[in-house]
């Protein structure tokens, strides 16, 4: 194919002060972000409307797949002082809505899961008003560690399924399918709002799209991301065609017909585009406070029984 990008994916490149501001402040308080990370395309505009995507626990990830831009191998830090610089960054930022991710860590015995909790309450307690959506690995499918970082209440739980069933082991290697929408599913059945993503343009088939799709809306999932797959070096799998606006028009209109309550599709569609207004459609706010009184009472509960 052509290799060469179409004009509806070339992206401006960022100069205003908003930018500026926001680079100053992830530069100064030595923030990792999936944005420069993993070589994000919308990174100027966000920038520009005082938008980050936080990663949290280093930025070399533990699983190798061959669609992501971030370095793989074995990781030496694990920053206990991390929550606290991250939420009195965000704060800095005066975000209405955080977006925070990490790496996978497998080599941690929980995953990260611990950093994640304080991290989220972390925000929580330093921007009460600041909705936090958290886009996490699959913890290996050990639901102690999830639950670990659902107790924190995340305001948005996302996990990617990133492709469609039958590229899963080619693309993601040691995740899976069935686990991922088992991790999205008990997120569901705890109250969350839940979001997922996909890539196009990696090899898969219209039928498969369907499939995928549906599979999500059976396991509850709200939010859905659909963006074209871009190519991060000759070492990353290969780009088996550019997916038209045209095209991400019809699966968006496709995904809100059989159940999505939101879904941003387009070519420069990442997992955190117009997170904030997805926050607003849900009253995440509203659904934190009623989560948190409720263990409040259970907590209360327990402690009434001793």
């Amino acid at each position: 194919m052509d290799m060469r990008k179409p004009d509806w994916l070339r992206a401006k490149l960022p100069t205003s002060p908003e930018y500026k501001a926001v680079r100053e402040i992830v530069d100064n308080n030595d923030l990792h972000t999936v944005c420069k990370s993993a070589q994000c395309p919308n990174m100027g505009e966000c920038w520009s409307r005082g938008t980050a995507t936080v990663m949290i626990l280093g930025n070399i990830c533990t699983r190798s797949c061959t669609f992501c831009a971030i370095q793989t191998g074995r990781p030496t830090e694990l920053d206990i002082g991390e929550p606290a610089r991250v939420a009195e960054s965000i704060a800095r930022m005066k975000l209405k809505h955080a977006v925070i991710t990490s790496v996978a860590r497998d080599d941690l015995k929980d995953g990260g899961a611990s950093v994640w909790a304080a991290t989220i309450r972390a925000v929580h307690h330093r921007m009460p008003e600041c909705a936090v959506e958290v886009l996490t690995a699959d913890f290996r499918g050990q639901q102690e560690y999830l639950d670990l970082v659902l107790d924190a209440c995340p305001d948005i739980f996302n996990h990617n399924l990133e492709t469609v069933k039958r590229l899963q082991r080619p693309i993601r290697k040691t995740a899976r399918y069935d686990r991922s929408l088992w991790v999205l599913e008990h997120a569901k059945s705890r109250g969350f709002i839940t979001k997922s993503g996909i890539m196009l343009g990696i090899g898969e088939k219209e039928q498969e799209i369907e499939e995928v799709l549906n599979d999500m809306v059976k396991v509850g999932v709200d939010v859905l991301t659909i963006g074209q797959y871009l190519q991060p070096s000759k070492q990353h799998a290969t780009i088996d065609r550019w997916v038209t606006p045209e095209e991400f028009a019809h699966w968006k209109e496709y995904a809100l017909e059989i159940g999505f309550g939101a879904c941003e599709s387009g070519p420069m569609i990442r997992s955190s585009y117009h997170a904030e207004e997805q926050s607003d459609m849900f009253d995440v706010r509203a659904r934190r406070r009623k989560m948190l009184a409720e263990q409040a009472e259970q907590k209360k509960e327990a402690l009434a029984k001793v």
